[in-house]
């Protein structure tokens, strides 16, 4: 594209060199890129992080339970293993447990060891289910399943409910959210700076730590005790992380 400047002694020619440099320059603004402009706004950001923590009651057992038959023949061990988990499931039902699950079904040979020469003496059966429960329910539960058949406790770990756990987490983002946006606030008025607009927002999640478990094994022998097993909770925290990057 060419262009003709025409020029009289009332309006110089250098003057319009300049008014075509500015009107070039401008365009040139007004035009830059998007991409561009998105680059210009990272160069002047500040990047924080916020924590949130919400502390929850646990109002639920988490429970692992087996039963283990030792015997001579695999069959006979199997077959009494069947018969007093299927008791044990039965009162589990008849309590209305939460979330009953098989979690394991073993059959494994017994071995003796003589003069270096390896032998099989009997087999062992286990069957072990989960369930959950109220803890102040727990104990007695625990009792009642030891004299129904179960020979294994394996674990009790406290947890909170599920729409428990949902409403923290919502607590723990807000929260996380507030420090990070108390954080840049504090930051950026220390320097004399304002802030401007949020440019991304990444939420790293917010979740319950694993429940702690509480090593418990109970043996038949438990059967004749007089009191239930003693059975307290606790708390529990659910933890978010919120990340913003804020130009200023």
């Amino acid at each position: 594209m060419s262009m003709t400047v025409l020029s009289d002694s009332r309006f110089p020619v250098e003057k319009i060199g300049k008014i075509l440099s500015l009107s070039i320059f401008m365009w040139a603004i007004f035009m830059l890129p998007a991409s561009a402009q998105e680059k210009e706004k990272l160069w002047r950001t500040l990047t924080v992080s916020g924590r949130g923590v919400e502390t929850i009651s646990t109002t639920l057992s988490q429970v692992s339970l087996g039963v283990e038959i030792q015997g001579k023949t695999a069959e006979d061990v199997q077959k009494e293993a069947a018969r007093k988990s299927s008791a044990v499931v039965a009162l589990l039902k008849n309590r209305n447990v939460e979330k009953l699950t098989t979690t394991g079904v073993r059959l494994n040979p017994v071995y003796s060891y003589s003069n270096n020469v390896q032998r099989i003496t009997g087999y062992a059966a286990s069957n072990t289910v989960s369930f959950r429960i109220p803890t102040d329910k727990t104990g007695t539960l625990l009792d009642d399943a030891v004299k129904s058949g179960a020979t294994q406790i394996n674990g009790v770990s406290f947890i909170a409910s599920d729409e428990a756990i949902a409403s923290a987490q919502k607590q723990a983002l807000k929260k996380a959210t507030q420090d990070a946006k108390e954080q840049a606030e504090a930051v950026l008025s220390s320097l004399g700076l304002q802030q401007k607009e949020i440019v991304s927002i990444q939420v790293n999640g917010a979740t319950p730590p694993p429940p702690s478990p509480v090593l418990y094994r109970a043996e038949a022998k438990l059967t004749g005790a007089d009191a239930s097993t003693p059975i307290v909770a606790g708390e529990q925290e659910v933890q978010a992380s919120v990340t913003l990057q804020i130009s200023y």
